[in-house]
């Protein structure tokens, strides 16, 4: 792992960033904004990483997945009332409140486009 500066995945990481954005402020339909979201939001994680970091992309993109993982099984066990933070908007939003397989789909496709990604 070696420190950069990449701004090809700057470029990737604001564009996706905004879609996010715009996603969750004009979308509220059943599959966009839920399954597509939450595919853009490993690769959104996994442009940041690479904005700063020259690393094996397999690596990167599967500690990603894992750490994705992770944070959907704590959300089963609402872990966001354990932190104190079920009244804070912004962040029940960013940590996320509901348990669902299909999140886990999602990450796992966010994950396989990473995989895409050369340096």
């Amino acid at each position: 792992m070696k420190l950069t500066f990449n701004s090809k995945f700057l470029f990737i990481f604001l564009a996706i960033f905004v879609i996010e954005v715009l996603i969750g402020k004009c979308l509220h339909d059943a599959f966009i904004r839920p399954f597509g979201g939450d595919v853009l939001v490993i690769i959104l994680i996994y442009a940041f990483f690479r904005i700063f970091l020259k690393t094996n992309n397999k690596k990167l993109a599967l500690g990603i997945l894992i750490f994705s993982f992770i944070i959907e099984f704590l959300q089963k066990v609402n872990y966001v009332t354990w932190l104190g933070l079920e009244h804070n908007k912004l962040m029940s939003i960013v940590l996320g409140t509901s348990f669902s397989y299909y999140d886990l789909l999602a990450y796992f496709v966010g994950y396989l486009i990473c995989l895409l990604f050369k340096d």
